[in-house]
């Protein structure tokens, strides 16, 4: 991999992040291409142009690494956020999460991963893990079948996850299953990028912008939402498998985002890889997503202590509400994305100087 599409990745997944955390605070970077409609989708494009084949042959390696890329800091930050939410909850009287167990800490982040609340923006790396151990099996299952086949097969899955949601009765199991199939799609669309259209076909001309546009036009449709104040439309939320009404509309308008995410990317290049910032952003989005409602609840705190608000209110409201939003919105995700991105820095900095840890 060159170092500039691998640059270029790095700037994905800032873009995906920074997606992320618009969209918790109910804004839209990409007006046309709301963040609810197709960001996880990316992360998941975005996995999909990392795997690297030669795991095909190593299939124990490839399961050490996503456990000790993915599930070590999973539940170190979960040991964490237990902790956090219990000191919160003796001193505002509300604990925000599940109740402590065995099942609630080392089942849940499987099933759902919203055992605390503070920390559910991580369900998607329990998902990703598993989503790409299935990818793997998959890819050994698939080896030596034709392109076509095997574009049909996860084609097939990934239609098919939301019409299966609504005909079988969603539990733990199933849950767990449409996800996996409706992500595995994208994983494998990813790949595909990687390895047979990225330097072989230019898909960033005119006509594809145009017919683009054209149907994300015609998905607007389709959108709920259409005063900013209710929040953003044309989403679906793939931890519950909440789909509304819609069929193929979440597929196709994941299919628009994370085309438009690329190119937007391939035409701002030249600018953003002289942006440190921007980089490090890629660098740490576990980081990033692990803390960004933290982070929020405690700008919310000292906004409140500043005006002298008790803070008794926070406890009426979810966990992804800010105060005035209004006012405050764009100071919450400068903030946020500030303070997240350079935790993960500084974490990344102690561990380089802890023998103990450095090889977690």
């Amino acid at each position: 991999m060159d170092k500039v599409f691998s640059d270029k990745i790095n700037l994905l997944k800032a873009l995906a992040i920074t997606l992320v955390v618009s969209g918790h605070l109910e804004f839209r970077m990409f007006d046309m291409f709301p963040p609810y409609s197709f960001q996880l989708s990316l992360f998941f494009f975005i996995s999909g142009m990392l795997f690297k084949d030669k795991y095909l042959d190593n299939v124990v390696e490839f399961i050490r690494r996503r456990i000790k890329s993915l599930l070590v800091l999973y539940f170190l930050y979960s040991a964490f956020y237990a902790i956090v939410t219990i000191v919160i909850a003796r001193l505002t009287g509300k604990f925000w999460g599940m109740e402590l167990s065995f099942k609630n800490f080392f089942i849940t982040p499987f099933l759902n991963g919203h055992q605390f609340d503070l920390s559910c923006p991580m369900w998607f790396v329990t998902q990703l893990f598993m989503t790409m151990i299935m990818f793997l099996f998959f890819q050994r299952q698939l080896r030596g079948q034709k392109e076509w086949v095997k574009a049909g097969i996860y084609t097939l899955m990934g239609f098919a996850a939301i019409p299966l949601s609504k005909i079988f009765e969603l539990n733990p199991v199933s849950l767990i299953a449409i996800r996996i199939m409706f992500s595995l799609f994208f994983v494998y669309l990813g790949h595909l990028y990687t390895h047979k259209i990225h330097g072989n076909y230019n898909i960033f001309t005119p006509k594809i912008l145009g017919a683009v546009i054209c149907l994300q036009a015609i998905l607007w449709h389709f959108n709920r939402d259409f005063d900013p104040t209710h929040g953003i439309g044309l989403s679906f939320v793939l931890v519950w498998a909440r789909f509304d009404s819609q069929i193929i509309v979440p597929v196709l308008t994941s299919l628009t985002g994370i085309w438009f995410s690329l190119f937007f990317i391939n035409v701002t290049y030249d600018y953003l890889k002289s942006i440190k910032f921007i980089k490090l952003v890629g660098e740490n989005t576990y980081h990033i997503m692990a803390n960004h409602l933290f982070v929020m609840y405690i700008i919310t705190a000292v906004i409140f202590y500043i005006k002298g608000i008790p803070f008794s209110e926070r406890n009426e409201h979810n966990i992804y509400w800010i105060f005035n939003p209004v006012q405050n919105t764009y100071l919450y995700f400068v903030l946020t994305m500030i303070l997240t991105t350079y935790i993960g820095v500084g974490l990344k900095f102690i561990k380089s100087k802890i023998p103990v840890i450095k090889n977690l």
